[in-house]
């Protein structure tokens, strides 16, 4: 290399021996050191080397830990560098202007199954998008997108803004209601620069859907058949394509139009306008699902490339898989397969649903009744665009009302007033009118505005990241006792003065306390749902519910119930005579709380029979125990409740104290105690059922524990009789039924 680099600057000499700067030039290029390599093969020594690690290990140097491999990136390595896709697919990626002087896009006298193959797909590819896949790698495939001005067909037009305006609808309101995570793949925000037609206003969109579903129509009856009139296949088909592609753009226009409802000032209004958008769309999906084979379908995808390495994704005409394939950041290129069309109408169908739940929101009554809303709507796992409308609907964005109609501070005080009816918020209290004792009283609500705002959205969140931001919550519901506790003192000295005879018990500490132990077992029976804890965790972490959680928050309830009778009988007109007012007396003397204290008593016995079953197991060695040289026990009780120790009340159990009351070790030499400890099993398994089988009009939610628990009280008698007492197979426990309460089986 070096003799022919100075052969060629002494040609350049000869040439023109004047040219000083070719001179120095040669000179630099002369005068250069020449560089030796040695290179040695290392190939044998470093398998040689390799040899001693097993499958599995790796090894671990000071300046190349497991953060900077996983944040190199190799240039040029299919598998590092996501623009290297392109080179693989052996084809020309085309973008849209490109492949309409191709010839090979269409823009104008769209067919009518051309028109129904791209809308199907559009929406596959919205429905992937939507299941955590980014725009580029899914909506933007489809090049009619791009720039939707060079489009001349007006249905296709139509389609095409009316998509762009619902990626931009829907991306708002994800961001709005702050329940997405998009480090764990939820939901992806970036729009790559693409314009989201925001130069058409929303009602021109929904004129123009409007406009080309008239258009359509016109068609279908055109080619409708007449009574006693015969008509050929060729219009038949063309009757069942023009049906197939109104429906489709009724559903657009519908679902586009209900998510503009949902958007309204007026909430509850524009709640119910969604309501019927969405039971009409909904009814449209079958017609949707028989009619997808009507539309074109993709190529193979090898049809235009016998490369091996080349893309998994169907070509249809005006997709391009690969045509965003540069914008993506050079990191670990994430392939995204958009699901086929039957599952993307099934998606919808399974989403209509959850967004016809979601509308019931608006019929809830008080911020206990919403709480358990929205945590029963979250055990279903809904999708991160539904669980974002709910949050909007309950709490617009920038507006500090339930539901668009009462404050949240005014929502909080009629929960307090529903759960003890504090004197202070009675009107026939002397406290009522008392300026400091109000000042006192907003101000806590005020203030609990915040905690009880995250506490409602963090059910918003996906059921990972609502364990997380249950503990964040912690310290939060943590300085909300503090200040309860001290409003509580304060009004209980006005309450001595106003009222020697009555003492202001702790009306705010105990709905606070409501809603903090409430947290603390969603905290806990998450941890179940998703599988952090190991079989021979089971036995403490039962037992932090039942003996400790579930105890305070029946003690909580029981407070609550009590003075809720005491201050109604005080302080509600109860004067008066006549029939009416006998009727009014008698529904004041139903307790309220009643349903919510069987169900509480009911965990804690069913609790308290997995502890109890997890006791007897482990003392007979069915429950594989880590080796202590591997694991310590106190290291996990305390990691498992760590999240517990900013709260005061109630206080955090010390693992000392666990292990004084539940020691395993001071029943192992006592005959038959695996027996007794099967039988006490049984009977608490037996006693949840019977205590849940009080509540009336139960929910399903309990109906499914109450089958747990007798299954489980079958299964702990027949232990107790010496069932498979010397088999060797470890019993299992199956969270099939219920996610958080297994059933115990014996194989």
């Amino acid at each position: 290399m070096k003799d022919t680099t100075e052969t060629k600057v002494t040609e350049s000499k000869e040439e023109d021996n004047g040219d000083q700067t070719s001179d120095v030039f040669s000179n630099k290029l002369t005068d250069r050191p020449q560089i030796t390599y040695n290179w040695k093969d290392i190939t044998k020594d470093f398998f040689e080397a390799s040899s001693d690690l097993h499958l599995g290990e790796l090894l671990h140097d000071a300046n190349f830990g497991l953060f900077e491999a996983m944040s190199a990136i190799e240039m040029m390595d299919p598998k590092m560098d996501a623009g290297m896709v392109c080179n693989q697919s052996g084809r020309k990626v085309l973008n849209f202007e490109q492949s309409i002087k191709a010839g090979k896009v269409k823009i104008d006298n769209l067919t009518f199954q051309e028109l129904i193959g791209i809308t199907d797909t559009t929406l596959a590819c919205l429905v992937t998008w939507l299941e955590g896949h980014s725009l580029a790698q899914t909506v933007f495939t489809n090049l009619y997108t791009h720039n939707p001005a060079l489009i001349e067909d007006r249905i296709l037009k139509a389609l095409t803004l009316a998509v762009l305006k619902m990626v931009d609808i829907i991306k708002d309101k994800v961001i709005k209601g702050a329940v997405f995570e998009e480090a764990s793949e939820d939901f992806q925000t970036m729009i790559y620069g693409f314009k989201l037609a925001t130069d058409v206003t929303d009602l021109r969109v929904g004129g123009m859907l409007k406009e080309a579903e008239e258009e359509v129509t016109r068609k279908v009856k055109g080619t409708r058949v007449r009574s006693g009139e015969k008509r050929s296949t060729e219009v038949e088909q063309e009757h069942e394509l023009a049906v197939a592609l109104q429906a489709r753009i009724k559903f657009f226009r519908l679902f586009y139009m209900a998510l503009l409802a949902f958007g309204k000032k007026e909430v509850k209004a524009g709640v119910e306008e969604a309501r019927r958008l969405i039971q009409h769309a909904r009814d449209l999906l079958p017609v949707l699902k028989s009619s997808i084979p009507l539309g074109i379908h993709p190529e193979s995808p090898t049809s235009e490339s016998s490369h091996p390495k080349a893309p998994d994704f169907p070509l249809l005409m005006g997709f391009e898989p690969l045509v965003n394939q540069r914008l993506l950041p050079p990191t670990f290129p994430r392939y995204a397969k958009i699901v086929g069309r039957e599952q993307a109408i099934e998606y919808f169908e399974a989403f209509m649903m959850r967004l016809l739940t979601v509308c019931d929101v608006i019929h809830v009554v008080g911020f206990h009744s919403i709480i358990d809303f929205v945590s029963q709507f979250s055990r279903k796992c809904p999708c991160v665009l539904s669980r974002s409308i709910l949050q909007l609907v309950i709490l617009p964005h920038n507006n500090k009302k339930i539901c668009g109609v009462e404050l949240v501070q005014d929502t909080l005080r009629e929960a307090v007033r529903s759960f003890v009816l504090p004197p202070a918020v009675a009107a026939r209290s002397p406290l009522y009118n008392n300026s400091s004792v109000k000042e006192m009283v907003d101000t806590l609500l005020l203030h609990a505005v915040r905690p009880m705002s995250n506490f409602l959205q963090t059910f918003g969140h996906n059921r990972a990241r609502q364990r997380d931001k249950l503990g964040q919550l912690m310290e939060e519901i943590a300085n909300l006792q503090d200040e309860a506790e001290k409003v509580d003192a304060n009004l209980h000295g006005l309450m001595i003065i106003n009222e020697p005879r009555r003492q202001f018990k702790a009306c705010f500490g105990s709905w606070v306390m409501f809603h903090t132990l409430r947290a603390m077992m969603a905290y806990i029976l998450l941890g179940f749902e998703l599988e952090l804890y190991a079989v021979h965790e089971y036995h403490y972490i039962y037992w932090y519910l039942a003996d400790f959680l579930l105890a305070w928050y029946i003690s909580t309830l029981t407070r609550a119930d009590s003075m809720l009778q005491e201050h109604e009988a005080a302080y509600l007109d109860t004067a008066g005579k006549g029939r009416s007012n006998k009727k009014k007396i008698k529904k004041k003397k139903a307790r309220p709380l009643e349903v919510e204290l069987l169900l509480s008593q009911g965990l804690q016995t069913l609790c308290l029979g997995y502890y109890k079953a997890a006791n007897g197991f482990m003392l007979e060695g069915k429950i594989k125990r880590p080796a202590r040289e591997f694991d310590n026990e106190r290291v996990r009780f305390e990691h498992r409740f760590g999240a517990f120790t900013s709260i005061i009340t109630p206080p955090l159990v010390q693992y000392d104290q666990y292990y004084e009351i539940c020691d395993l070790k001071l029943f192992e030499n006592q005959p038959n105690r695996a027996t007794d400890i099967y039988f006490t099993a049984h009977n608490l398994f037996m006693q949840s059922a019977l205590l849940m089988e009080k509540v009336t009009n139960a929910s399903s939610e309990t109906n499914t524990l109450i089958r747990v628990a007798k299954t489980n009280s079958v299964v702990m008698k027949l232990l107790a009789g010496g069932h498979k007492r010397d088999s060797k197979i470890l019993p299992s426990f199956e969270f099939v039924i219920h996610n958080t309460f297994p059933i115990i089986k014996l194989k």
